[in-house]
């Protein structure tokens, strides 16, 4: 019982770290302008045009954090501190989205794999619980074996998630450096805030991939009892 609730523990504290880092990072880093004075719409569209995406668009959006890039639509969605401020969070973060605008463009190979495996980390998120648990109290095997499949592509798409979001901050670093929107001694606080929100994709996929773990050695236990 005592490794149980250790093990709980832990689930609930590895996301809370990195979404504790992430939001006190970004909030020290909004309180520092950029040299440049550029908003993070600026920023946006600016690495856009420089890479010739001219047909996407840069729209503000409600909420804090709320920032993200929608390829249905070819937009890149700034939440209003991002869109009109001028700091270094806004810069890296606007900057991350147009990374994700142009790995669509340039049909960047984890991003469709990712996109491909939305139905089925949806499906599998919804369903994969309700499975498991049906079948281990029922004694049904081949019932929690179909639920860990359907847990297993969440995982997987969490996995996935990771090289792409890696691969935007990695663009975007690149990007206001190489356009001079931040300068050499901005760069290091830029990153700051880039890395401190790529923790939040890997916090997700390590507290996932313990779940399945978990969920296996399960089914196994239950087998072996039987």
């Amino acid at each position: 019982m005592l490794q149980f609730l250790i093990y709980m523990a832990i689930l609930l504290l590895i996301p809370l770290w990195a979404q504790m880092r992430v939001k006190s990072t970004y909030a020290k880093y909004s309180e520092v302008h950029n040299s440049t004075g550029m908003t993070g719409a600026e920023t946006a569209r600016k690495i856009l045009d420089d890479n010739g995406l001219y047909d996407v668009t840069v729209r503000e959006v409600r909420g804090t954090l709320t920032d993200h890039y929608d390829p249905r639509d070819k937009s890149v969605n700034l939440s209003s501190d991002i869109y009109h401020g001028a700091s270094i969070s806004g810069t890296a973060v606007a900057a991350h989205e147009v990374g994700h605008a142009i790995q669509d463009a340039n049909d960047y190979t984890f991003m469709r794999i990712r996109s491909a495996l939305v139905p089925v980390a949806n499906l599998g998120s919804n369903l994969s619980y309700l499975l498991i648990f049906a079948g281990l109290i029922f004694g049904a095997m081949q019932l929690a074996a179909l639920g860990v499949i359907f847990f297993a592509a969440a995982v997987l798409f969490q996995l996935v998630t990771l090289p792409v979001e890696f691969d935007a901050s990695g663009r975007a670093l690149k990007q206001i450096v190489s356009l001079g929107i931040v300068q050499d001694n901005e760069r290091k606080n830029a990153r700051k805030v880039l890395s401190a929100a790529a923790m939040t994709y890997v916090a997700a996929a390590l507290v996932s991939a313990m779940e399945l773990v978990r969920f296996i050695f399960m089914i196994f236990m239950s087998q072996r009892e039987n």
